[in-house]
């Protein structure tokens, strides 16, 4: 009987109308269209990069006549073998990979402390250094070529590892952001631990650094890219070529260091190999991006 009376309840579904059968029908033309479009772009965005890889595996003559094609009349691995075998590509990326490492080590460690400062900690000054902050964050970097060139020089700092690194190991931007999500998590959960007896440095380390999982994959990301990618920098703080990195390398050769003439796939294939450890990093860490933050209050 119940089963019956739930029948008898539930009302029949009406056909749908020729005004909804219309609207659908334009939402799916509008929807092929975005889809067009989006598919267009992200051709628009990888044709280049195709055209970089694929012109690193051509000959001279074959990248002379046809620098747009996207397959190679005779594939070619030349240029690659003269990066690695006849230059000091070799000792170029060595060099970056170790700035790179350390200068991501650093900026990830001295961000997070400061970005914690600034959120949670009461000083005196405290909005005048988040002030000062943010306009370091408004002024160009290549304003500050020369200064940095006269502060790294009187530190003896410059043509060094020291030099290269030091300057780089704290950023405006990373800061600004680590400040920004911690001041988004709640102040209860803190207010628990320091409840249980847990210190400062004890709260960040053990309640809010496991929270902040996300924002730190973000600048672990952006300290790679921004250091790996880092030139006017290398510029102004080195000059011994056994101190060269690879941005700084790539555009001595794109200058024609190492050859005579345009030499596209030699060029061409020391860019592609640049690109590799970005998208490796990018990869594997952009999972954790999109993780929302996880937390709980102890009742």
């Amino acid at each position: 009987m119940a089963t019956l009376s739930l029948a008898r309840n539930e009302k029949p579904q009406s056909a749908p109308t020729h005004v909804q059968i219309r609207n659908k029908r334009r939402v799916g033309k509008w929807a092929w269209l975005v889809y067009v479009l989006l598919v267009s772009l992200a051709i628009l965005y990888i044709f280049p990069f195709l055209i970089n890889l694929a012109t690193s595996f051509k000959t001279e003559p074959d990248a002379a006549s046809d620098p747009l094609s996207l397959i190679p009349q005779t594939w070619s691995s030349a240029a690659y073998q003269r990066l690695f075998l006849n230059s000091d590509f070799p000792l170029w990326f060595k060099n970056s990979l170790i700035v790179t490492i350390f200068v991501t080590c650093g900026r990830v460690f001295f961000d997070l402390l400061a970005g914690y400062a600034l959120a949670r900690i009461n000083f005196r000054g405290r909005s005048i250094i988040f002030a000062g902050l943010v306009a370091v964050m408004a002024v160009p970097g290549v304003v500050l070529l020369i200064p940095k060139f006269l502060v790294i020089n009187q530190l003896g700092l410059y043509d060094s590892y020291a030099g290269m690194i030091i300057p780089l190991m704290a950023d405006a931007a990373g800061v600004f952001i680590m400040k920004n999500f911690f001041e988004s998590i709640p102040v209860s959960v803190e207010e628990q631990a320091r409840v249980d007896g847990a210190g400062t440095f004890r709260i960040f380390w053990s309640v809010v650094l496991p929270m902040s999982v996300p924002a730190v994959m973000t600048i672990v990301i952006l300290s790679f890219q921004g250091s790996w990618n880092e030139l006017s920098h290398f510029i102004v703080s080195s000059q011994s070529p056994s101190l060269t990195t690879l941005t700084k390398g790539v555009a001595q050769l794109s200058s024609g260091q190492l050859s005579a003439g345009s030499q596209y796939p030699l060029k061409l294939a020391a860019a592609a190999i640049m690109t590799i450890p970005v998208a490796i990093v990018f990869f594997i860490f952009q999972k954790r991006i999109m993780n929302a933050t996880a937390g709980a209050l102890k009742e």
